[in-house]
């Protein structure tokens, strides 16, 4: 049987989406690279750093941005090797070196107080952060990782078998497309042409290429040096800070009964699970997803920044 063709649409760039009004992006010296930095809000509101996953990049929080922009100022890193960022040409991406920048960044902007939210590999950073600097925070919150989540597990070999297979580039946006739609078949079209336009760009051979470092971020995540690996559960069992586990009902990333076993191992830990949600919980549902971060956000108050 013959395939269709795929429609005019499917062979179309992807359309940036739009910058939210207000929204800026600087660029910083760390640790020998230049990092891209976004921020949505007034400067003399309370700050929430924001750190994407794996394969994410800044852009992806300008939904929740849209929601919390008002009162909070939020500020979202490309982290090294994704978005605008540099490529490590080491490819030094374990949680030491992202920890480090981040650790850096947060000097830079002066922030003595303030939120960090954390996804997925973003996540691991903001556990380690949060149990080395819990002066500085003044609450954490985790989207859909916990403890041996990225080392055991579906979601883990999930990942590890993405990893190995990532295609060096497309012949078309349309045969993008195709990747992304059987790669997270649960997000929505808008999910995808996001990741569309923030992690691929079209090169002038015509060929579709990743704007992010596949190949060293990949060859990290498949052969790590195993003294870099971070065992998460002596660092969740030490933190200090008032913590929200936000985990996807669906995902095969952060397994219900170790979120529970965190809870019971250290009181300043609570959790919420999303109905309908992924391990891509904030794409998913981006309301109720909101709509938790925004109340957790508003029972503790920033006391100083």
């Amino acid at each position: 049987m013959t395939q269709p063709l795929a429609s005019q649409t499917d062979e179309q760039p992807p359309r940036a989406e739009a910058l939210l009004s207000g929204e800026q992006l600087h660029f910083f010296e760390v640790n020998g690279l230049r990092l891209a930095v976004r921020q949505w809000g007034a400067e003399t509101s309370p700050a929430v750093v924001l750190l994407h996953g794996l394969r994410g990049y800044s852009g992806t929080w300008r939904g929740l941005a849209r929601t919390l922009s008002p009162s909070y100022r939020l500020i979202a890193i490309d982290q090294r090797g994704r978005g605008d960022s540099d490529w490590d040409p080491q490819r030094n991406y374990y949680t030491d070196r992202y920890l480090a920048d981040l650790e850096f960044i947060v000097d830079r902007l002066g922030l003595d107080r303030f939120f960090l939210i954390g996804h997925s590999m973003g996540g691991t950073t903001s556990y380690v952060y949060a149990d080395k600097h819990p002066e500085r925070l003044e609450a954490l919150i985790i989207e859909d990782i916990a403890p041996g989540s990225s080392v055991q597990g579906e979601g883990a070999s999930r990942i590890r078998a993405e990893m190995a297979s990532i295609p060096e580039d497309f012949a078309s946006w349309s045969e993008a497309r195709a990747y992304w739609r059987k790669s997270r078949p649960m997000l929505k079209h808008e999910a995808i042409e996001q990741r569309l336009a923030e992690s691929l760009r079209e090169e002038t051979t015509g060929r579709i290429a990743w704007r992010y470092d596949a190949a060293g971020i990949s060859q990290t995540r498949l052969n790590s040096d195993p003294s870099r690996v971070v065992d998460l559960w002596p660092v969740v069992e030490r933190l200090q800070v008032p913590t929200l586990v936000i985990r996807g009902a669906l995902s095969d990333f952060c397994p219900a009964e170790t979120v529970a076993k965190m809870c019971r191992r250290n009181g300043n830990i609570r959790s919420v699970t999303m109905t309908g949600a992924s391990h891509y919980v904030h794409d998913d549902a981006p309301g109720p997803f909101a709509d938790q971060v925004g109340r957790f956000l508003a029972a503790h108050s920033i006391r100083s920044n």
